[in-house]
């Protein structure tokens, strides 16, 4: 949703005040992320919390008693002078296979010497080597798991106990990694199964990493992923106030009541207002509901959390009453808040699905909106905003009595949208034009919403950086075209004479129909002309967004309230096209490029005579009979009246342009020639058109009393 127009930046002071630290940020946003998990989750994520620092710990100390161990043998062995050869592992020897278990053969054999080669490999595994000295001879041993303990724990009180040595495999010399090579490749079926498996230990502990690593992901991306769609923004990330927006004057006092109601909650109080603070913002697109919304966070100093209630839904049953749930979690943790709840004209909607569950999340919209009534809610301010419109859609009445205010958001007016254009023109005044007229341009955006008109302004702000040149007029009219139309191309259209001569017939019965009226009522004030026709340009351009090969650019109508003559005068107009491509082509030759048209007259027929009451002697309105947004069939009195006044309204039309024909070729050929014609243009050939046949205007003049509503050539 578009927001409304700021007119100052956001004050620096304001922003220094108060805003949160990025670890605070952090710390907040983690802990409401925390706050919406399941139990089990919130179980899982505390388990790792407490397993990541204690296998750190655990780690850390055997690495240390390890390191301790390897010290207290190097010091052993320089405590002793002379005694270097001792701790050093004796290759003089012949060495020969052990036999037997090493504690029976170290209790009934006499011990000078006995070496451990070790190698640590995971924390509490070492791969051990025992090499006995004896009678001249070095007898090896690779012990189990068992012996290795019994031998440790005899080691205390044994005579041979005062003979260990401890050598690192790593520190052995050249002669020495020979002989233990030997060694292994003798031994290598009889080393014990503890050290067969240390692969499996170190296995082991690589797959305790990598999941440990892999949870830590997994909560990062759902912590990036919470943070996207369930996030608070905090009051000092938004820039401007209600004050300083352009326009809405009406909406604006509506929001500030919302502010003047909520800071004084006890004064409304004793005069019995004590209703939760629901609110509901309707209207259409881009008409600054987001922004007054994050307004009224920064006026009051309350953080605002947006969600879309079109994202409400997740795929599974209940989804949506899950994930309010979780916005409600969060409102509650912070207390004072507000929750902005966009797109919600769904929610609006009348229930009774088919399935139960299909209206979960609107029954859990209305218990939250009730449920804000509780003293621990009290400050928490619900806006669920919407392009619901009343005419076509019928609200549910439970969820209506939930808010306690309504805002309506409209269209600017003529001078909301000069002012409009006129702030975002001041933001690049430099770059801007001083003898702009805006008038086209204003009245070319009746009925667009401030967002179109800002997209407009930054349009003509890139094309002129691309030329090099100022915005002027002409590029503001060019970018509202480019905006409001689309892309358009010639090259779709190329070659094609006979499609581009149907348009331009086509699109001139359009125009002249119009024409008619205007000089009707202006003479031949053509200056008039120039401001007052709706028509701005005729293309025989291809239009890829409407799927069309030829347009008309035109301004909104600006009467609010449309008269039985307007509304025949538009279905003339939209009559025009068919009417000349009949004049010219005959009736086989009509094309399909009437069909928009056609569809638009059968409406505008529909609501004057079956919801206005018109060309019936009773004032009655039929469409209101019809129930549950369900169309009942147009009956036939509706029906032929609307048939009967279609064929008159048609032959009206066709009769007008039938005399206007020899004007319709001429502007043809010219449109077909140019490609494309400005009002101006047209207007200017229809002046040279009758100034070269002055027998013209007496030829086709018509007489207004054959027909009423139909206009003269003066």
């Amino acid at each position: 949703m578009s927001d409304l127009t700021p007119t100052a930046e956001a004050d620096p002071a304001r922003n220094a005040g108060g805003e949160p630290s990025a670890v605070r940020r952090f710390i907040t946003r983690l802990s409401d992320w925390f706050t919406l998990q399941s139990p089990l989750l919130k179980t899982l994520v505390v388990l790792t919390l407490v397993l990541i620092p204690a296998t750190g710990i655990y780690s850390w100390t055997l690495w240390q008693k390890q390191s301790v161990l390897s010290a207290d043998v190097r010091a052993m062995a320089a405590a002793q002078p002379g005694s270097e050869a001792l701790w050093a592992l004796n290759d003089k020897l012949p060495v020969v296979f052990g036999t037997g278990s090493l504690l029976g053969f170290l209790e009934s054999h006499p011990i000078e010497r006995i070496t451990v080669v070790y190698r640590p490999l995971l924390w509490n595994v070492s791969e051990r080597l025992m090499l006995v000295e004896s009678q001249g001879r070095q007898h090896a041993f690779y012990p189990s798991d068992m012996e290795t303990k019994i031998f440790s724990d005899k080691a205390v009180t044994a005579a041979w106990g005062a003979r260990l040595a401890f050598v690192p495999r790593g520190e052995v010399g050249p002669a020495g990694t020979a002989m233990l090579e030997r060694l292994d490749e003798r031994f290598a079926n009889a080393r014990p199964q503890g050290e067969k498996d240390g692969w499996k230990a170190s296995m082991s502990a690589l797959l305790s990493g990598a999941l440990t690593l892999g949870l830590l992901g997994f909560l990062a991306v759902q912590l990036r992923s919470q943070f996207k769609s369930l996030k608070f923004t905090e009051p000092s990330q938004i820039s401007g106030s209600i004050d300083d927006l352009v326009g809405m004057d009406d909406i604006k006092a509506e929001v500030a009541q919302i502010k003047d109601q909520y800071q004084r909650r006890a004064d409304y109080a004793q005069y019995g207002i004590k209703r939760p603070f629901n609110v509901m913002f309707s209207g259409p697109a881009g008409t600054g509901k987001t922004r007054l919304a994050s307004c009224l966070a920064r006026e009051l100093n309350l953080p605002i959390l947006f969600h879309s209630a079109a994202n409400l839904e997740t795929g599974f049953v209940a989804g949506g009453s899950a994930t309010l749930s979780r916005i409600v979690a969060l409102a509650k943790r912070r207390q004072r808040c507000i929750v902005f709840l966009d797109e919600a004209q769904d929610l609006f909607m009348k229930r009774g699905g088919h399935r139960k569950f299909d209206d979960d999340t609107q029954n859990m919209l209305l218990a939250i909106l009730d449920g804000v009534r509780t003293k621990s809610d009290a400050e928490i301010i619900w806006i669920v905003a919407s392009n619901f419109n009343s005419e076509s859609m019928q609200m549910d009445e439970a969820m209506l009595r939930r808010f306690q205010m309504k805002v309506d958001f409209r269209m600017p007016n003529k001078d909301e949208r000069r002012a409009i254009i006129g702030h975002y023109l001041d933001q690049r005044a430099s770059k801007v034009r001083g003898d702009l007229d805006l008038d086209h341009l204003v009245d070319l955006t009746e009925g667009r919403s401030p967002a179109d008109i800002e997209t407009i302004v930054n349009q003509a702000g890139i094309s002129a950086a691309q030329a090099g040149t100022l915005i002027g007029t002409d590029t503001l009219m060019q970018a509202a075209e480019r905006v409001l139309v689309g892309n358009v191309n010639s090259d779709t259209t190329q070659g094609r004479a006979r499609d581009r001569h149907i348009i331009a017939v086509h699109e001139w019965g359009h125009f002249l129909v119009d024409l008619q009226q205007e000089r009707e009522r202006c003479g031949d004030d053509w200056a008039m002309l120039q401001r007052d026709v709706k028509t701005m340009k005729i293309s025989l351009k291809a239009n890829p967004r409407s799927n069309a090969l030829g347009f008309v650019f035109h301004k909104q109508g600006s009467n609010l309230l449309k008269t039985k003559g307007d509304i025949e005068h538009e279905v003339r107009v939209l009559l025009g096209g068919m009417a000349n491509e009949e004049l010219f082509f005959g009736e086989q030759g009509t094309t399909n490029g009437a069909h928009n048209d056609i569809t638009r007259v059968t409406r505008l027929l529909h609501h004057a005579v079956a919801e206005m009451g018109m060309y019936r002697k009773t004032r009655l309105n039929f469409g209101a009979l019809s129930s549950g947004g369900q169309d009942k069939p147009v009956d036939e009195e509706t029906r032929a009246i609307m048939e009967a006044q279609s064929e008159r309204l048609y032959g009206e039309t066709r009769t007008l342009l039938a005399q206007l024909k020899p004007l319709t070729e001429h502007l043809a050929g010219k449109l077909m020639q140019a490609g494309e014609m400005s009002l101006q243009d047209a207007l200017r050939e229809i002046r040279a058109f009758e100034a070269a046949a002055p027998a013209f205007d007496a030829r086709f003049e018509l007489a207004a009393a054959s027909a009423p509503g139909m206009l003269r050539i003066q």
